[in-house]
C-alpha cells in the first residue's frame, strides 16, 4: 500500500459520517458471524486464540487504514475545489494563475485515490483467495 502524501498535513479526517459508521458496524457483524472454531492455546496466557480472527482483524484494520487515506485525500480535494471556486469568482488575474497549481494538485490527488482503491482491491482479492484456500484445506 502506498502512503497518502497530502501537501497539507493539517487536513485529516476527524469524523466519519453515519453511513460510514454503519458500514463498518455491519462489516464487523459479518466478520463475527463467519468465525470458525480453529482455536489453539496461547502458552503464555493460557487463553484460546483464534488465528482466523486475528487475520480478519488485520484485514479490517488494513481496509480501515486505506479508507481513511482515501477520505483524507478527498477532504483535501474538497478544500482545494472551494479555493479554486473562490479564486475564480474573484476574477483577479493572480488568483487565476494560482488556480492552475491548485487544479494540478486536485488531478494528482485523484490519481492517488485511484491508486489507493487499486491497492485496496488487490488486498481484498488476496485476502479473499487466501481465506478460500484455507477453508478448502489447502
Amino acid at each position: 500500500m502506498r502512503p497518502c502524501r497530502s501537501s497539507s498535513p493539517s487536513m485529516h479526517m476527524t469524523t466519519l459520517d453515519s453511513s460510514s459508521s454503519a458500514a463498518e458496524s455491519s462489516m464487523d457483524d459479518a466478520s463475527n458471524h463467519r468465525r470458525h472454531n480453529h482455536q489453539t492455546l496461547n502458552k503464555s496466557k493460557r487463553k484460546p486464540v483464534d488465528h482466523e480472527e486475528e487475520e480478519e482483524g488485520e484485514a479490517w484494520q488494513t481496509f480501515n487504514t486505506s479508507f481513511n487515506q482515501v477520505q483524507s485525500v478527498l477532504d483535501r480535494n474538497r478544500a482545494l475545489i472551494q479555493q479554486v471556486n473562490e479564486n475564480h469568482q474573484s476574477r483577479l488575474p493572480n488568483n487565476m494563475v494560482k488556480n492552475v497549481a491548485l487544479i494540478q494538485e486536485i488531478n494528482g490527488n485523484i490519481s492517488k485515490v485511484v491508486s489507493l482503491y487499486s491497492d485496496l482491491s488487490t488486498n481484498f482479492s488476496t485476502i479473499f483467495h487466501d481465506q478460500q484456500r484455507s477453508e478448502n484445506g489447502g
